[in-house]
């Protein structure tokens, strides 16, 4: 069976202060992927302090997003009412928290980690198909996470939210050439 990665689908990338390109629909098309070829799913969330380094506010580079307890930090509830199967919603199994150290930016959802402290690298089958938010920052360094420890990487390029369109589509042709598969149907 594959693992399906759903990188942080969250409503701050999605309708809020970071809000992406193609986010809700992204959000239509994995769901309906996982509905009909029924991958083992793993869930990412950006899960911030309000004293994130990361945020203009704290001198870094975004707008404050994804603070814990707040709606902006949320997966979207399409993966709790529309995914059909319960083991492939969001659960304490298979949500994944990045993000949490204040002093480090982190994009890659290799090294996060769930409620009872596994890390999601550790836990994937040998081949994965990621999709999720956003293509050029965190799906992208996800992806080159998961190449770099050896696993089979695909990408579904409908299931994707990118913050640039071109630079999206210049992360695909990348990736490819490193020996993702892109796939094109979700």
């Amino acid at each position: 069976m594959k693992s399906l990665i759903v990188v942080d689908c969250q409503y701050d990338f999605i309708d809020g202060s970071l809000a992406c390109e193609n986010a809700e629909n992204a959000v239509k098309s994995i769901t309906r992927y996982i509905n009909e070829n029924n991958p083992t799913v793993y869930y990412s969330m950006d899960w911030h302090s309000k004293d994130n380094k990361s945020f203009e506010a704290n001198g870094g580079i975004w707008p404050e997003h994804c603070v814990q307890g707040e709606r902006g930090a949320r997966i979207h509830e399409d993966f709790s009412k529309l995914v059909e199967k319960d083991e492939r919603r969001p659960g304490d199994e298979n949500v994944f928290y990045k993000g949490m150290d204040d002093e480090i930016e982190e994009y890659s959802a290799y090294e996060a980690m769930n409620k009872h402290q596994v890390i999601l690298g550790e836990s994937l089958e040998n081949e994965v198909i990621v999709a999720g938010i956003a293509s050029e920052f965190c799906v992208r360094e996800t992806v080159l996470a998961l190449l770099k420890a050896g696993h089979r990487v695909g990408i579904l390029k409908e299931g994707l939210g990118y913050v640039d369109s071109e630079e999206h589509l210049k992360n695909l042709e990348d990736l490819k050439s490193r020996g993702v598969q892109i796939i094109q149907e979700a």
